[in-house]
């Protein structure tokens, strides 16, 4: 799976954290039940890394997130369950479950500790916090002799 990635003359520790198969937008991108998985922006600022993952018509609560190691899965399952009373009667009736996984390789320099995420207006967003002494040491000015 790739990424499109800014040209530049070397890795970034962000290029780094997209260097799996995770990303690849080739017909992978589909469930086993053909359903598509929802897009997902990715943003690196010198604080933290920002997930967002577009899933609307979903509710909090359908979400599950996990952190196993390094690796962070984000979930989700959903079902409709329409209730019938025992007088109706229907000729066709579509079931409705949507679900979704996609795992993300977190980079040495996250903070797993201090993860949060937030879900609002359809949009899911993770914050993940880089390591505090990573961030003291990412801008430094080199002196010329």
């Amino acid at each position: 799976m790739s990424l499109v990635r800014f040209s530049r003359n070397y890795p970034s520790l962000f290029d780094r954290f997209f260097d799996n198969d995770l990303f690849d937008w080739s017909n992978k991108n589909f469930s086993t039940t053909n359903t598509t998985l929802p897009s997902v922006n990715i943003r690196e600022s010198k604080e933290n890394f920002e997930v967002e993952v577009a899933a609307p018509g979903l509710e909090k609560g359908d979400f599950k997130l996990e952190l196993n190691h390094d690796l962070l899965t984000i979930s989700s399952e959903k079902k409709l369950e329409n209730e019938t009373k025992d007088d109706q009667h229907f000729t066709c009736r579509e079931f409705s479950y949507q679900s979704f996984s996609r795992s993300f390789t977190l980079p040495n320099i996250a903070d797993s500790e201090k993860i949060e995420a937030k879900y609002d207006k359809g949009i899911l967003t993770v914050t993940i916090p880089k390591k505090e002494e990573v961030i003291a040491k990412l801008n430094r000015v080199i002196e010329i002799m």
